[in-house]
């Protein structure tokens, strides 16, 4: 690299590269989603459902930060993957045609330099867990490099996406029990059906350009019954964790969250039905947040004053 001699030029150039520093900072912090932490949450509270039903409502204070630095490592891994994959579909889609790599703020290389950054960090924090969980880390990171592709090969890539995102309540009951157990499957299969619904409405914002550039989807797959089979998909996720709370012998503040988990999951999709529109559907995808700290403040209660 050359640099400039004179005191002008060289201030100009200094100036230049921290520009450019500054600039890549921010294409990493968009690419991570740094600022939409919602992704986050909607991986973790599985996780942490399943952390507080195997601990007895005392998670380990360690098991629980590396859990949740984990969750915000690996999402953010994995969104870095997605846009790696979606890189030429992205630029066609309005949603996303301003994403780093879509517009040319970040190189491929640089961001695989990032994934490989973040999984590594993901990976120390699981090494400081039991062998067990450090085995099944192997699956998660797996489920959240293939899942990108899925929506190439199949229709349900949402399912895919429901066990990369459900795989972190197996890992938990693991690193608390060492051993994996009924209710963690049981969470796992809850949240195979819950990102079903949720990220089918969050396919809703994309539907008319996924058809065009060939993007497969549940919400294309759907098609004219698209509502009621989302809701349909809500209802499975609260009909497994109606059993999940009778395997475990949970009680009536447990199940009362469940119904009002419903209650909600019934509203998101009377919303979306009402007012189809790209701003209506991510309000409802996002409110997914609400539930699942619902479901988890219930269980937790229940949990609590059972053991009173």
């Amino acid at each position: 690299m050359s640099y400039p001699k004179d005191l002008t030029s060289f201030k100009a150039f200094k100036e230049t590269r921290a520009m450019t520093m500054r600039d890549k900072i921010r294409a990493v912090a968009d690419l991570i989603r740094l600022s939409k932490q919602y992704g986050t949450l909607l991986l973790l509270l599985p996780t942490l459902w399943s952390l507080m039903l195997a601990s007895e409502g005392r998670p380990p204070l360690h098991i629980l930060l590396i859990f949740i630095a984990g969750t915000f490592l690996m999402r953010s891994a994995g969104c870095v993957a997605n846009d790696m994959a979606d890189m030429d579909f992205d630029r066609f889609v309005e949603r996303t045609k301003d994403r780093p790599l879509a517009s040319g703020r970040l190189t491929r290389k640089e961001a695989f330099g990032v994934f490989v950054l973040l999984s590594l960090l993901a990976f120390f924090l699981v090494l400081l867990l039991n062998r067990l969980t450090v085995m099944l880390s192997f699956v998660a990171i797996a489920l959240a490099t293939l899942y990108p592709f899925m929506k190439r090969i199949t229709h349900l890539p949402q399912l895919f996406l429901g066990c990369a995102f459900g795989w972190g309540a197996v890992m938990a009951w693991a690193a608390v029990r060492n051993t994996v157990e009924i209710p963690a499957f049981l969470i796992l299969v809850a949240n195979v059906f819950w990102s079903t619904g949720y990220d089918t409405i969050y396919a809703l914002m994309d539907i008319e350009d996924d058809m065009k550039i060939g993007v497969k989807s549940t919400a294309i797959l759907f098609g004219r019954h698209v509502y009621t089979l989302t809701f349909l998909s809500f209802f499975l996720t609260v009909a497994v964790l109606g059993i999940l709370g009778m395997y475990a012998g949970l009680g009536w503040i447990y199940f009362m969250s469940l119904l009002l988990a419903l209650a909600l999951f019934a509203y998101q999709v009377y919303m979306v039905k009402a007012s189809p529109t790209r701003q209506t559907a991510f309000k409802a995808f996002v409110s997914n947040v609400v539930v699942g700290a619902f479901i988890l403040l219930g269980l937790s209660l229940d949990i609590t004053l059972r053991g009173l």
